[in-house]
């Protein structure tokens, strides 16, 4: 089977029911990042109910904009270009109560046609080392817009928040690392979290593939379209030994790229995590 040939919808629906993942009206891929344990300190969970991560908000709806309020998120973080915005015309939502922020990781210039065909290519490959280049591109873009969202965890202790790009699953997939391990979860917990975007992207696969086939390199080619959104256990495992290679491990990259220091590491930890029996 190939990752993102249909699943059966039944274990779809099933899967989309259950924790992680949250049903919210007009979102996909909508998961919670709390209740993972902390392997490197002992007795502590990330916080359920705190962060949240998804697919882009534009189509939420009125039910879903009440849910993002019954949930706390005060604050959406769109990871999203000016240029994908207009491209499918998919503008930052209004919601009462919550801050929608543009928080781009790449600039308009880097949406360039000549960017976008080096990019589709590396995607359309679908092979872990163009995924490896296509992930080192995000964490040396992504400094600014992953300090938002760090900020925000720091400085807003009470304060849930959602962050999400187009399709939840590398940009979004990411900063998910970058938290979860900060907060001492372990690789193969958090490789399982990005895959779960195989099946939170599931009830967008038509849509999605519309949106591809009106790229040139997709229209008349369906398996560059479907390599670009493998979201493999194996990728994610890859890319954190990468971090570690070529960054120096994430506290390291948020220090560089970000411009936090070692007391705004310590207090978006103490932030993230709570007792491992705790019932929020």
């Amino acid at each position: 089977m190939h990752d993102l040939d249909p699943l059966d919808p039944t274990y779809v629906a099933d899967v989309l029911s259950r924790p992680p993942f949250i049903t919210i009206p007009g979102v996909i891929n909508v998961r919670d990042l709390g209740s993972y344990t902390s392997t490197t300190f002992p007795g502590k969970m990330t916080k359920p109910g705190h962060l949240y991560r998804s697919a882009e908000v534009a189509g939420i709806l009125p039910d879903g904009k009440a849910l993002l309020k019954e949930l706390n998120i005060t604050k959406v973080f769109d990871l999203r270009s000016e240029t994908e915005i207009h491209k499918y015309n998919t503008p930052l939502p209004e919601i009462d109560g919550v801050e929608i922020i543009h928080t781009p990781i790449f600039q308009t210039v880097d949406y360039s046609p000549e960017m976008m065909a080096k990019r589709y290519q590396l995607y359309a490959s679908g092979k872990t080392e163009a995924f490896m280049e296509l992930y080192s591109q995000i964490l040396d873009h992504g400094g600014p817009a992953f300090g938002r969202i760090l900020r925000h965890v720091r400085d807003k202790p009470n304060e849930g928040c959602l962050f999400h790009c187009t399709a939840g699953k590398d940009r979004t997939g990411i900063i998910a690392a970058i938290l979860l391990n900060l907060a001492g979860v372990d690789d193969e917990t958090i490789a399982k979290d990005y895959a779960l975007t195989r099946v939170g992207r599931e009830p967008a696969r038509e849509m999605i593939m519309a949106r591809l086939s009106k790229e040139p390199l997709f229209a008349s080619n369906n398996e560059a379209a479907l390599n670009m959104f493998t979201c493999r256990h194996e990728t994610m495992i890859a890319f954190l030994k990468l971090v570690e290679e070529k960054y120096g491990g994430f506290e390291e990259y948020v220090k560089r790229y970000v411009g936090l220091g070692d007391a705004d590491i310590s207090k978006i930890r103490d932030h993230i995590l709570v007792p491992a029996n705790s019932r929020l």
